[in-house]
């Protein structure tokens, strides 16, 4: 099975230690506001998502999801949320820390491609 999200190593022990603060988190990869394409956490309930949401996957216990018209444009590539030294945008929960999450991403293989369209589109959330 093909992930279209994973998270380091770094950015799950912030994790881990963002949720002993707040609980539950969640992640949406932002479109260009606030921290430019910044992957946003928040505490489940604090960042509504909605039909134009695309649901990625799970990391560190966390679900993630990115705006439709952005996932269109990084369809192709799978998202890597990494943790780096700085602060980022004041509504991301990491922003505290002294840390901020950031995206990077690798274009998949063929068969990579091949292997998620015979999945089907990722779910719109609801």
């Amino acid at each position: 099975m093909v992930s279209r999200v994973e998270i380091t190593p770094a950015a799950a022990t912030v994790v881990a230690r963002l949720k002993l603060q707040h609980g539950d988190l969640m992640f949406h990869q932002s479109g260009g506001c606030c921290d430019g394409s910044a992957p946003m956490c928040y505490p489940v309930g604090d960042f509504r998502v909605g039909p134009q949401d695309v649901f990625l996957g799970e990391v560190a216990g966390c679900r993630f999801f990115i705006g439709a018209a952005q996932f269109a444009y990084w369809a192709h590539t799978q998202l890597v949320v990494d943790v780096v030294p700085g602060r980022g945008s004041g509504f991301s929960a990491e922003a505290p820390e002294g840390v901020r999450f950031l995206t990077r991403s690798r274009v998949f293989t063929d068969d990579e491609v091949a292997a998620l369209e015979a999945d089907g589109p990722p779910a719109r959330a609801a």
